[in-house]
């Protein structure tokens, strides 16, 4: 495993700090900030180097970072969990039934009796996000730091999405890149129109994602605005290729500067840890 870090420019001396876990079967990411100042202390990540088939690989990768990672064997005040992946859906709150569960999902991917499912609030889309955590992960957290919480990415990236594109009427594809897979979100006419998520294993699987949401919505790729954010740059080949097919195309500001002068990440990436 490869591991990158970020520490603050200035020695931050915290008596009550958070941490925030961001997880996939790509990799493990995590955020340690300042309590009562909120300000950043450190961000690192670690690149798995072939995804991980399973969320018990997943576990012992985790489990193994926890026990050698020095930033993690520090107390912890707060702790909030992030799931990704892609085993998702979302129900608007009136159609919405808690009993019915495993019905939404059914619709989308294939469950089993065994799959623990929950859903958090989408309050901005008056909608709730049903999904699978990685139950495992869940409860190797809480034997080693008691009670914690957790969201599914896709909560947070809707959420933060809303209120960056709150009061502008333009068409717009915001897509957070990961290593493996890309979150699509569109506003069209001002309106939240749609959030689904794709794996890729190629830059033109990258670009024919983009295209084919933009042609299903009939949205003209030559005029809307397509934002990124997460692990892209401006030197990466998905980027290079995308930009040659679609001319309103740029990253997404970050929420924090904490990036703004690192040698390790770019600023538009880690948005859901940071933000």
């Amino acid at each position: 495993m490869k591991k990158l870090i970020q520490k603050n420019n200035r020695e931050i001396s915290s008596k009550n700090k958070s941490l925030s876990i961001q997880f996939s079967l790509d990799g493990f990411s995590f955020c340690v900030k300042d309590i009562p100042s909120n300000e950043i202390i450190l961000l690192a990540k670690y690149s798995f180097d072939n995804s991980i088939e399973s969320p018990n690989l997943l576990l012992e990768k985790i489990q193994s970072i926890f026990e050698t990672d020095k930033e993690l064997q520090v107390e912890f005040d707060k702790i909030i969990a992030i799931h990704q992946n892609q085993l998702t859906t979302q129900i608007p709150s009136e159609f919405f039934d808690e009993d019915n569960l495993k019905t939404y999902l059914d619709f989308n991917i294939k469950t089993f009796e065994s799959d623990y499912i929950t859903f958090d609030n989408l309050p901005s889309l008056e909608a709730k996000n049903v999904y699978i955590p990685y139950v495992n992960i869940n409860n190797f957290l809480f034997q080693n730091f008691g009670e914690f919480e957790f969201k599914h990415h896709s909560t947070i990236l809707i959420e933060k999405i809303f209120e960056v594109h709150k009061g502008s009427f333009s068409n717009t594809l915001y897509v957070h890149v990961s290593e493996t897979t890309l979150d699509v979100i569109v506003f069209k006419n001002g309106n939240f129109t749609l959030y689904n998520s794709f794996q890729y294993n190629s830059k033109e699987d990258f670009l024919y994602y983009i295209l084919f949401v933009s042609e299903q919505l009939e949205l003209d790729i030559l005029s809307i605005q397509i934002r990124l954010l997460g692990s892209v740059s401006e030197n990466s080949d998905i980027f290079t290729l995308s930009k040659e097919y679609i001319p309103n195309i740029e990253f997404l500001e970050p929420t924090s500067d904490f990036l703004e002068s690192s040698e390790t990440f770019v600023p538009h990436s880690n948005y859901l840890l940071l933000s």
